[in-house]
């Protein structure tokens, strides 16, 4: 027997699309057309930060009780997420740097490095480092402490890997987690027996590779289409633009991953 109030749920009620429709408010004077293509993409990269978020913390539970296949099925979807917010940026490229520039300007101090959503996902991949959330609000930046105060997904997989009985050293397991993972020759030989005994995790692990690579793919188109869009300028906000994001490439999540590629 169906409530009034399920009779009154519509699509545009359970989406809250009116809501959502209304968040687009360009600033430039016109406004200039390509003003709500940038800010609808950039707000469709939040809501998926937001989803990444929940997957993560899902498959950090998964992970640290053991279940290989449900953690492999959130990660895969990770992958896929990733995926599409590589794609937006083909989309964002279909603006020139003129167009761009039409309303940059309006942009004032606001920058895509002030996304605290961004920050956390990288807390919860494993970055540790006091330059990560010291220029945002506080209690973005709280928010970030508490994150980086416990596990990462790599910490996750290697309380997952000592489940299924492989001989991680209890430094790596109880380490402090607010200071910054370095790979070791423990973890990697003991990865190396996973790829060549254990299909099951050595596929798990695979998984994490996707997502690293995806991650690196991401920042790369990002850091291009910011070259093509604005070159070696300034990037809105003050930071170094191009110069900035292009430190950021070619850093791995799972560095001890990687390492053992030449061993098989």
């Amino acid at each position: 027997m169906s409530t009034d109030h399920d009779a009154a749920l519509t699509y545009t009620s359970y989406l809250a699309v009116d809501e959502l429709l209304g968040l687009q408010r360009p600033l430039s004077d016109g406004p200039e057309h390509d003003e709500m293509l940038f800010i609808v993409i950039h707000q469709t990269y939040e809501l998926w930060f937001k989803q990444i978020l929940h997957e993560l913390k899902a498959v950090q539970k998964r992970l640290e009780s053991g279940d290989s296949y449900g953690s492999m099925a959130i990660l895969g979807r990770i992958r896929s997420i990733l995926k599409v917010c590589v794609s937006q940026v083909d989309i964002l490229e279909t603006m020139t740097p003129l167009q761009f520039n039409s309303f940059r300007g309006r942009l004032s101090s606001s920058s895509g490095f002030q996304s605290a959503q961004f920050r956390e996902v990288e807390a919860l991949l494993g970055r540790r480092d006091a330059k990560m959330a010291g220029h945002l609000p506080q209690d973005a930046q709280a928010i970030i402490a508490e994150i980086t105060s416990k596990r990462s997904l790599w910490d996750s997989t290697l309380v997952y890997l000592a489940k299924r009985g492989y001989s991680i050293p209890t430094q790596y397991l109880d380490r402090d987690f607010s200071q910054h993972y370095l790979p070791n020759d423990d973890v990697q030989n003991v990865l190396v027996d996973v790829h060549h005994k254990d299909p099951e995790s050595a596929a798990l692990c695979e998984r994490l590779v996707d997502i690293d690579e995806g991650l690196q793919e991401w920042r790369y188109r990002h850091v291009k289409m910011v070259e093509r869009t604005i070159g070696s300028k300034l990037g809105t906000g003050g930071s170094s633009g191009v110069g900035y994001l292009s430190s950021t490439l070619f850093h791995p999540i799972f560095p001890d991953l990687w390492a053992i590629r030449d061993r098989f």
